[in-house]
């Protein structure tokens, strides 16, 4: 059931990749609940007033989808974003030394990932706007065209009716993430992990800035057992390795819900 949910606050990585996912989950399902009710109108046979009003409810809906998803995504890149930075900036100045402040380089970094992480959540909300938008010219198509024709009552045409609402339903599915290759994901498990992702990625862009503010050169790179360095199978394993800060910057994570870190070495000078 859609609900409103209360402001973001800043927190736990994976507390808040739950939350927006909740959050992106449920504004998919509100415009899913809005096109199924267009295509049970179909099915149904209604009259062609209230299949118009059903259509304008959801093109209204298309609007709101838009905006609330807009709303999460700014705030977690405004909130969660920064809180995140910090906390891997101060991480890195327990190790080196010195204090952490929202210098130049800080600021510009921050907001350099701001904008990318804003960009990507909405380029997949576009994408599903782009679908429904997609849908809502067709059924409207529909309703001037194949509805009036159909005689309400008779055998054959509530036939045909169903037979309309099945063809909607299955050519203009709304419910997953649909990547260039065609796979498709569910709407939660892709926000979840795209959060999680992003997060991941502020944490490490603070630790991995602040340590090239101080001069450091390596960083020890702490990650799961079995994750490699540019990918998950990647044969080169990252856990336990000292890599320069470029590579580190190059590579801050190795795919989704990677839990890699890194820890400033300002010890080391010379690749050993």
């Amino acid at each position: 059931m859609a609900y409103e949910f209360p402001p973001l606050t800043p927190g736990d990585a994976a507390t808040v990749a739950a939350r927006v996912a909740a959050v992106l989950e449920d504004a998919w399902q509100r415009l899913a609940d809005h096109q199924a009710a267009v295509i049970a109108a179909v099915g149904d046979g209604e009259p062609a007033r209230l299949m118009a009003e059903r259509i304008a409810q959801f093109q209204a809906a298309i609007t709101d989808f838009q905006q609330r998803v807009d709303s999460e995504a700014r705030t977690f890149v405004t909130r969660q974003l920064p809180h995140l930075y910090e906390q891997g900036a101060r991480a890195a100045t327990e190790r080196i030394g010195g204090h952490f402040s929202w210098t130049r380089i800080h600021t510009e970094a921050l907001q350099s990932l701001a904008s990318d992480s804003y960009a990507d959540f909405l380029r997949r909300s576009e994408e599903e706007q782009r679908l429904a938008a997609q849908f809502y010219r067709v059924v409207r198509d529909v309703a001037r065209r194949e509805v009036p024709l159909l005689a309400v009552g008779h055998t054959t045409a509530l036939q045909t009716a169903k037979s309309l609402a099945d063809r909607l339903a299955s050519e203009h599915q709304l419910m997953y993430v649909i990547y260039r290759n065609g796979a498709r994901m569910p709407v939660r498990a892709w926000a979840e992990a795209a959060a999680l992702a992003k997060s991941a990625v502020a944490y490490n862009a603070g630790t991995l800035n602040r340590a090239r503010e101080a001069g450091v050169q390596y960083m020890e790179v702490f990650d799961g057992a079995g994750c490699g360095w540019t990918s998950h199978q990647d044969a080169d394993k990252a856990g336990g390795t000292v890599r320069t800060i470029e590579e580190a910057a190059n590579w801050p994570i190795s795919h989704p819900r990677c839990r890699r870190a890194f820890g400033p070495r300002p010890e080391i000078r010379e690749p050993g």
